[in-house]
C-alpha cells in the first residue's frame, strides 16, 4: 500500500462527517477516478518538495480558507474541491506534504494557490 493510500485510509477510517458547505473551510473529497477530480495531488515524502504543506483537521470548524488546513468530507457534494491522489509527481497538478502540526500548514509555492480556490 502506498503512503498516500495509507493516509487516505486513515482519513476515511476517522469517520469525518462534513454536513454543510462553508466558504471559510478548505473542504476536500478524495475521488476514486482521475477524471472526476478538479485537482490531481501527489504526496511528497519531504516538506521541502511540496507546493503546499497540509494539516488534516479533525473538525470542519478547524479547516482554513486555502491555507493548507484541509478537512476531508465523506461526500463529494459537501466538499469545496474534489481531489485525486496520483502515484507519480509528474502526473500531479499540486504536490503536498502532510504535517502533524497545524502551524506548519501553508503554501510554499504560491503560484499554485489558485488550484484550491
Amino acid at each position: 500500500m502506498s503512503f498516500y493510500k495509507f493516509l487516505l485510509s486513515l482519513t476515511l477510517a476517522a469517520g469525518s462527517i462534513c454536513a454543510t458547505h462553508d466558504a471559510q473551510a478548505q473542504t476536500v473529497f478524495s475521488v476514486k477516478y482521475k477524471g472526476d477530480a478538479q485537482v490531481k495531488v501527489y504526496v511528497a515524502s519531504y516538506k521541502s518538495d511540496a507546493d503546499l504543506v497540509v494539516y488534516k483537521a479533525g473538525y470542519k470548524s478547524d479547516a482554513g480558507d486555502n491555507k493548507g488546513i484541509w478537512y476531508f468530507c465523506d461526500y463529494a457534494s459537501d466538499a469545496k474541491k474534489k481531489i485525486f491522489f496520483v502515484d507519480y509527481k509528474s502526473d500531479a497538478d499540486l504536490v503536498i506534504f502532510f504535517s502533524d502540526y497545524k502551524s506548519d500548514a501553508g503554501w510554499q509555492n504560491k503560484s499554485k494557490q489558485h488550484l484550491m480556490y
